[in-house]
């Protein structure tokens, strides 16, 4: 730590590029892209990582689209996602070749297509369809229900494509199907693309053809023991399914989850009638999903400590919020300066960070082979108030 200091993330090159190559691998030479997505982790190593192997992008803003772009990575290789596209973020999206816009919303392809007619272009889209499938996970990430915000009901995704077929400014392609994240058993994809299926007929009796199923993302990963999804069986089950149609999908977790940790250091120990605290200089503006999810990651320490005082610890941080904790009940061997690592942090960790109580976020660093490199500075205090500005009255 003494080179980069702390709190830090820190990703393995080596276990993004594996990640993402098993899917790529399982589907033989059946038509397919594997987008990556990129609301798990934006790092511009990360994404030019992905980019050189061939990865594909599912993005839901212009800010990841340029992103993209930045890191080395195709517009014509991207899938644009996200229930509240700007008609500023669409035109860029059109003007850069998007390979295809997830549509969410009757609204939406109005306001697609109406930015097409002002380019006078034809915008490639997909319409997301909810099938009301129940993903079986947190109720914060699980996207497939009529409850959810997210795509248009299965029953009434027809009127939407007759639309689109008739419209001179869209050219239908796709089927988007996105039914949550962390899954951890096949069978809701599976159920969901039978649904998405059926659907695909009704489609081409319309005379509406369909060149492309975007299944989503959603496949979990090993927090503590939780059994995973073969990803292997899960593409082999989908090409049975689906016969020669290309396919779409969009992990981000499954990728970069479990190629990071996050470290941390015990500033004091505390204790009192009832509890063990460790408190760390990591907090929830840090690594949010512990107090959002109430979400598990294991902890190791860097060092083992055998002279420490052993406890079962709560991992609390500087934030001036009882919800900031980053573990809880961990029996650990701890003294006052000890790192730990957090694992499975690479996905939504500093992505989801943030400035709360005037904190600084934090430094990356990817390590490649035997070399390690600052892929983030950390930022400064003044960084904090550089775009701020004083009324001088």
């Amino acid at each position: 730590m003494a080179t980069y200091g702390s709190p830090l993330y820190v990703y393995s090159r080596r276990d993004i590029e594996n990640n993402w190559r098993e899917f790529d691998t399982a589907f033989g030479d059946h038509p397919h892209l594997v987008c990556y997505a990129v609301k798990a982790n934006s790092n511009l190593a990360v994404l030019n990582v992905l980019a050189k192997i061939g990865a594909g992008f599912d993005i839901v803003s212009q800010g990841e689209l340029e992103r993209v772009l930045a890191a080395g990575g195709q517009a014509s290789r991207c899938v644009f996602s996200g229930v509240a596209k700007t008609a500023k973020e669409i035109k860029r999206a059109l003007e850069v070749g998007v390979r295809c816009f997830n549509v969410e919303s009757a609204s939406e392809l109005d306001r697609i297509e109406s930015v097409a007619r002002s380019l006078n272009t034809q915008a490639p889209i997909s319409i997301r369809v909810n099938p009301n499938v129940d993903a079986k996970t947190h109720p914060y990430i699980s996207t497939g229900l009529k409850e959810n915000k997210f795509g248009v009901d299965i029953d009434d995704a027809i009127g939407l494509y007759q639309h689109a077929q008739n419209s001179e400014y869209l050219d239908v392609q796709g089927l988007d199907c996105h039914i949550g994240s962390q899954i951890t058993e096949v069978s809701p994809f599976l159920d969901a693309l039978d649904k998405v299926l059926a659907l695909v007929g009704q489609l081409n009796d319309n005379g509406i053809d369909i060149t492309h199923l975007d299944l989503g993302g959603g496949v979990g990963i090993v927090y503590d023991d939780e059994q995973t999804i073969d990803i292997q069986a899960y593409i082999d089950a989908v090409i049975a399914k689906v016969g020669k149609i290309e396919i779409i999908l969009e992990p981000g977790r499954a990728i970069v989850g479990n190629a990071g940790v996050f470290i941390t250091k015990v500033e004091f120990l505390k204790k009192n009638s009832e509890h063990s605290f460790a408190i760390v200089d990591g907090a929830m503006n840090d690594l949010l999903r512990p107090s959002f999810y109430n979400a598990y990651h294991r902890v190791l320490p860097i060092s083992e400590n055998s002279n420490g005082t052993q406890a079962s610890w709560d991992l609390v941080g500087p934030i001036c919020e009882t919800g900031d904790f980053l573990a809880k009940g961990r029996e650990l061997s701890l003294s006052q300066g000890d790192y730990l690592a957090l694992m499975s942090a690479g996905a939504y960790g500093f992505t989801m960070s943030s400035n709360y109580n005037s904190r600084p976020r934090v430094a990356e660093v990817m390590v490649s082979g035997n070399q390690h490199h600052l892929v983030r500075e950390r930022e400064t205090i003044q960084d904090l108030f550089n775009k701020e500005h004083i009324i001088n009255e």
